[in-house]
C-alpha cells in the first residue's frame, strides 16, 4: 500500500481520532447492543439490528485510520524546498478576475477540508499549484471552468 504523507498536526488529529472511536465510541456502541439485547428476541429486533451495523462502520473506521496511520510519513518542511509550492505549503492566490485573495495550505488527501482551506495536493488546484513560484501566474480547470490565480506569496508553518 502507498504511503500516507502527513503534517505532523494531521498526524496528531488522526491519532486522537483513532483513540476516541476505540475508547467512547466503541463504549457507546457496545452499551447500545447491551440495550437492544436485554429486549427480548433479536431476530425482529430493529434496535439490536441498527447497533450491531453501527459496531461494524466503527471498526471499519477504526481499521482505516490503523492502516493510514501505520503508513504515515510525516512531511518535514526542512527538508521540502521553501521558494515553491508542495505540499505542507501556505498559498496565498490572487484570482486573476475578481482581484480577491484566497490562502490555501497544501495538504494530502486525508488531511484535505475545505472549510479549512486545505486543500488536497491531488486536486485540481493543488495540482495546478505544484512546482509552482511566487509571482507566476496558473490556469486551472476545475469542473465549473477556468480559474486564473496569480501565487501571491509561499510559506511554511
Amino acid at each position: 500500500m502507498a504511503d500516507v504523507f502527513l503534517t505532523q498536526k494531521g498526524y496528531e488529529q488522526l491519532r486522537q481520532e483513532l483513540d476516541h472511536l476505540k475508547t467512547t465510541k466503541r463504549r457507546e456502541v457496545a452499551q447500545a447492543i447491551a440495550k437492544a439485547r436485554a429486549m427480548g428476541d433479536l431476530s425482529e429486533n430493529a434496535e439490536y439490528d441498527a447497533a450491531k451495523e453501527a459496531q461494524g462502520h466503527l471498526e471499519k473506521k477504526i481499521a482505516e485510520l490503523e492502516s493510514k496511520l501505520s503508513r504515515a510519513r510525516i512531511i518535514e518542511n526542512e527538508n521540502i524546498p521553501s521558494d515553491k509550492v508542495y505540499i505542507g505549503a501556505s498559498v496565498k492566490l490572487l484570482d486573476i478576475d475578481t482581484q480577491e485573495e484566497s490562502e490555501y495550505m497544501l495538504v494530502s488527501p486525508t488531511e484535505a477540508d475545505y472549510t479549512q482551506n486545505k486543500l488536497s495536493i491531488e486536486s485540481p488546484i493543488g495540482k495546478a499549484l505544484l512546482g509552482r513560484q511566487a509571482g507566476e501566474e496558473v490556469d486551472i480547470q476545475v469542473p465549473a471552468g477556468t480559474l486564473k490565480y496569480r501565487i501571491v506569496s509561499i510559506s511554511r508553518s
